[in-house]
């Protein structure tokens, strides 16, 4: 086999001598490459970002930023990564390099203070320039001068007039320059040049993913060409730690000091990574990436539409997959109460056949699942025709990137004025993810009106098993679970209201 390598700035480095749980954060610091930081090692603060070329979905190649601080390594053999000190291009010997167009907008603009956190913006902040679908906005043809031309200019805070859309940078933070600067640096950023080298390495296919075996001081990480060998390998090694964006696991090695002797990763199993639109049913594979699955679903599934810019940050996307946060068995993941309220299930995965497990079945206590170690998640499967009317409420003490302290999703069927089906999700209220069953028997058959909604929101108020924690009081939870519902109601009510003519 050949030997793990990675290509960063277009240079070919060994990933040998390091052992198996470092992560890329480390091994590029190591090298000299220093402008990745580690700030919280969680990947909440965005000052690690980097770029991977990944499959692109509008493109052959996509630029994708991700936390180098959770990802190990050896998860990005063959891989190629571009830093912040490779974005600039280099002069003639005894020369300084040329800097980038968003290093140059953050110089100018003031968006560098004690530039901490600046690489990680601008490797962001790189891949939101390389978007293929950025597109400026038709009504604009000039950069914004100061936070009120750009504000005026797009019509919209979060998207410049540039088409640059600020969630990219949802998952950076920081701590002493102020947004205001970084966000006029972003829209004031045009598009790539024809000779731009990163806009053009997007017209050539993203590495494919290789298999690895890497192995150092008794550890390994093995990443398996196939399905079929990623299962026999989990049947034979009991010890095994299956990651696919380690968006997870990363914190348990920074945080946690864990290590494994054995990491599997199937982020790359081809089998993992198909997305099916049936006559009677969707289904996603348990390794696509939420961020791919946001792009190639295009609303068609609208409650997911909802959760996922809810969900972490875009850094945090670009990595996280529905496998990994349904496999976690976390009892406030974002994913679950959605998939719960589109009576989704999982396909499990061994050695020896698949099984197919509706997700209100699927999980059976604090982080435990019916899943047996040797099965993985191969996809998630959800029932078509979809409900009309779906909601995804995160109740957080932070718009964005931040935990839920409840999450709620519905999705109902009215039908004339009256509940044919009512399905809720609940997250953030129990040992594990839930079905708000009382609730939806108190609402089915019943007319959407003020009054059902009412007696229902007061059943909604009790499900569950709510605590006091550091998030939020278990009286707190109860409440949000009931105004959730309300919420829900008035949202509906206002629609249907603006459709009928005055």
């Amino acid at each position: 086999m050949v030997a793990a390598r990675i290509t960063v700035n277009g240079k070919e480095a060994p990933i040998s001598p390091v052992a198996p749980h470092t992560t890329v954060l480390d091994f590029l610091r190591e090298r000299g490459l220093t402008g990745t930081k580690e700030g919280c090692a969680e990947g909440e603060c965005g000052a690690c970002s980097i770029l991977v070329a990944r499959p692109g979905v509008d493109k052959p190649t996509d630029w994708v930023a991700v936390n180098a601080c959770l990802v190990p390594v050896a998860a990005l053999d063959g891989q190629e990564v571009v830093t912040s000190e490779g974005l600039a291009t280099a002069g003639e010997p005894g020369t300084a390099p040329t800097l980038h167009p968003l290093q140059e907008e953050m110089a100018v603009r003031g968006g560098s203070q004690c530039g901490y956190c600046t690489p990680g913006f601008i490797c962001s902040m790189a891949a939101e320039y390389y978007r293929p679908d950025r597109r400026a906005n038709a009504d604009s043809d000039s950069a914004p001068t100061s936070d009120s031309d750009s504000a005026h200019c797009s019509g919209d805070p979060e998207h410049g007039p540039n088409g640059f859309d600020l969630h990219a940078l949802s998952g950076n933070l920081c701590r002493c320059t102020g947004y205001r600067p970084i966000r006029d640096a972003a829209f004031a950023v045009g598009s790539p040049t024809e000779d731009d080298p990163l806009a053009r390495r997007r017209e050539r296919p993203a590495p494919e993913p290789v298999a690895t075996e890497y192995v150092r001081d008794e550890a390994s990480f093995l990443r398996p060409g196939t399905l079929a060998e990623a299962l026999r390998l989990l049947r034979e090694r009991a010890d095994a730690v299956v990651v696919a964006g380690s968006t997870d696991w990363g914190v348990e090695v920074n945080i946690r000091s864990r290590r494994a002797s054995c990491v599997v990763a199937v982020d790359r199993l081809p089998e993992l990574r198909q997305l099916h639109v049936g006559s009677d049913h969707v289904e996603i594979g348990a390794a696509m990436t939420l961020t791919e699955i946001e792009r190639r679903l295009d609303g068609s599934v609208p409650l997911l539409a909802g959760l996922f810019p809810q969900f972490a940050s875009r850094l945090i996307r670009n990595s996280a997959t529905l496998g990994g946060n349904l496999g976690t068995g976390s009892p406030i993941g974002d994913s679950a109460p959605a998939l719960l309220a589109l009576e989704a299930s999982v396909v499990l995965a061994a050695a020896d056949g698949e099984r197919e497990v509706p997700l209100c079945d699927y999980f059976t206590g604090y982080r435990q699942s019916v899943r047996r170690p040797d099965e993985l998640i191969r996809a998630v499967r959800i029932p078509l025709p979809l409900s009309p009317v779906a909601a995804f409420h995160k109740i957080a003490k932070r718009r964005f990137d931040d935990i839920s302290s409840v999450a709620v999703a519905f999705a109902l069927d009215i039908e004339d004025g009256t509940v044919r089906t009512a399905r809720i999700g609940l997250g953030g209220v129990s040992a594990t993810p839930i079905r708000a069953l009382a609730t939806e028997r108190a609402l089915e058959g019943e007319p959407w009106a003020a009054q059902t909604v009412e007696a229902a929101a007061r059943v909604l108020q009790a499900e569950g098993t709510p605590m006091d924690d550091h998030r939020a009081s278990a009286a707190y939870r109860c409440a949000m679970l009931r105004q959730s519902l309300l919420k829900l109601y008035a949202q509906t009510t206002e629609q249907t209201t603006e459709a009928v003519p005055s």
